[in-house]
């Protein structure tokens, strides 16, 4: 019987940008998908929290009977995960993140916050604004993008994990950090491998911090080495 295996996705994204990745894991893995609260097209009406986004993977884990999965969680999905790994540690195995940003300080939130303005996307970046347009239909990606600036801020202001968290978490967990990553640094990834009790950082060179920059057969022997 394989093993259950939760892809979880980032701040902007939803379960369409696992289809590649878990059509190949499925080799080896019972692999799930799921879109958070107000993304990947579910009802807006909602506030964006890293808690409400652990309890939609608890939930789903108890919806679908699945006892325990190992989680590979990208970017705000890799945070999810070791959020849910504190809350209710039986239901989480071992955790693989990539690209998770873990420096929520004010400063570092108001400047992620700069990027996430939708006018100015949609009129500099409209590739990447067609591709939230597709990623979130019937929904607006714009307020999709004001949600996820406003829970940044709040994370900013302490609605996040702190360092005493990290340290109780007991799971085998592996950092994955992009060599060539604007948004995480290495720094700060480095610091959470140290406080999780049983944590390992690896570098994928070559990669950005958007997740369609690291090639599919590089991205499953990374979750599949663990």
């Amino acid at each position: 019987m394989k093993q259950p295996l939760i892809l979880l996705h980032g701040a902007l994204g939803s379960s369409k940008q696992f289809k590649e990745l878990k059509s190949v894991l499925s080799n080896d893995f019972d692999v799930h998908t799921l879109n958070f609260d107000g993304h990947g097209g579910k009802a807006l009406e909602v506030e964006y929290s890293i808690a409400r986004f652990r309890d939609n993977l608890l939930d789903y884990l108890e919806e679908n009977e699945i006892s325990q999965a190992q989680i590979f969680g990208y970017s705000m999905g890799g945070y999810v995960a070791l959020s849910a790994a504190l809350k209710k540690p039986e239901a989480i195995g071992m955790i693989i993140t990539l690209g998770t940003k873990f420096d929520w300080s004010a400063e570092a939130a108001a400047q992620e916050v700069k990027m996430l303005n939708p006018e100015k996307v949609e009129e500099k970046v409209p590739a990447f604004a067609e591709k939230l347009k597709d990623e979130h239909a019937p929904q607006d990606w714009k307020v999709v993008m004001t949600k996820t600036a406003e829970m940044m801020l709040n994370m900013g202001k302490g609605a996040k994990l702190m360092d005493n968290d990290f340290t109780q978490i007991q799971h085998q967990v592996k950092l994955g950090w992009a060599s060539l990553d604007h948004m995480v640094t290495r720094e700060e990834t480095e610091k959470i491998a140290q406080l999780l009790p049983h944590a390992n950082m690896e570098v994928i060179e070559g990669a950005k911090h958007l997740l369609e920059s690291v090639d599919v057969e590089v991205l499953v022997n990374f979750i599949k080495d663990f």
